[in-house]
C-alpha cells in the first residue's frame, strides 16, 4: 500500500501543476530506516500529506522537507503533518523555517516572532514541554484547559509568553492544558492518528488519479 501510494504521488508530481500541489500541503521526508507513516516503513524521499502520522525508532530520525521549512524529528518521536505545523505527540523535532512554521502541543502552539529564517526546537518528554530559541525569538501561546491546574481562568482563554533567542524555557503540560487523554494501550502511535491519516492520504490519491470528479470513492465502512 505505502509503496502504491508513493509510485501515485511521484506520477501525479510529473502530470499535476505545482499549484495543485501546493493545496494539497506535502511535503518529502528523507529517511535512512526506522521511520513509519501511517503504521508503514517509509522509504528515503516518501511524500507525505496533511494528517500523516510519522513515528521514529530509537536511533533513527526523519527529515521533513517543505517550502520554506525544514524539519528534523527525532528519535523516538511521534507527529502528525499539518500542512503549516507539526503536531507533536511526544518526543521532540527541530524546526529551520522562513515561513512561520509552528509545533503544536495539546494546547500549546510555538509559532516564529518573525517570518524570517528562524531555528527552534520543541521537546515533549514526560508531561514537560521545553521550547529553545536557537537563532531569532518564538511566541508561545496556550489555552487553558479549564483543570484545576489552570490559574483561574475560564477554559479557553488564550495566553502567551516569548522565548528569546539563546533561551531554554519550560512549561508544565497539565497545567496549562489540563489533564492529558488517558492512553490506548499497547498503542505507538495512537491508532486514530494513523486510520484518519490513512484515510485523508487514500481520498487524496483517489482524488488525484480520477481528476476529482464523478461518483464519491468507496469506503470501507460502506462499500
Amino acid at each position: 500500500m505505502f509503496r502504491v501510494r508513493n509510485f501515485v504521488c511521484w506520477g501525479t508530481i510529473a502530470v499535476v501543476p505545482v499549484s495543485l500541489l501546493a493545496q494539497t500541503q506535502s511535503a518529502i521526508v528523507h529517511t535512512q530506516g526506522g521511520v513509519w507513516v501511517n503504521g508503514y516503513e517509509a522509504k528515503d524521499a516518501s511524500a507525505v500529506f496533511s494528517g500523516d502520522v510519522i513515528e521514529t525508532r530509537p536511533d533513527f530520525s526523519a527529515t521533513l522537507n517543505l517550502e520554506g521549512s525544514s524539519v528534523l524529528v527525532q528519535p523516538e518521536s511521534v507527529v502528525k503533518f499539518q500542512g503549516d505545523a507539526i503536531e507533536l505527540d511526544h518526543g521532540g523535532v527541530s524546526v529551520e523555517t522562513s515561513t512561520s512554521f509552528k509545533v503544536l502541543v495539546r494546547c500549546i502552539t510555538v509559532t516564529p516572532v518573525t517570518p524570517e529564517w528562524t531555528q527552534y526546537e520543541v521537546v515533549d518528554m514526560n508531561g514537560s514541554v521545553q521550547v529553545s530559541a536557537r537563532t531569532k525569538d518564538v511566541n508561545v501561546k496556550w489555552e487553558h484547559g479549564g483543570s484545576k491546574n489552570s490559574i483561574q481562568n475560564a477554559a479557553g482563554q488564550q495566553e502567551q509568553g516569548s522565548v528569546h533567542q539563546g533561551e531554554e524555557k519550560k512549561y508544565d503540560e497539565s497545567e496549562l492544558c489540563g489533564a492529558p487523554p488517558r492512553p490506548n494501550a499497547g498503542s505507538l502511535p495512537n491508532p486514530k492518528w494513523i486510520a484518519a491519516g490513512a484515510a485523508g492520504a487514500g481520498v487524496l490519491i483517489w482524488v488525484l488519479v480520477h481528476g476529482g470528479g464523478g461518483k464519491t470513492p468507496v469506503s470501507a465502512s460502506n462499500p
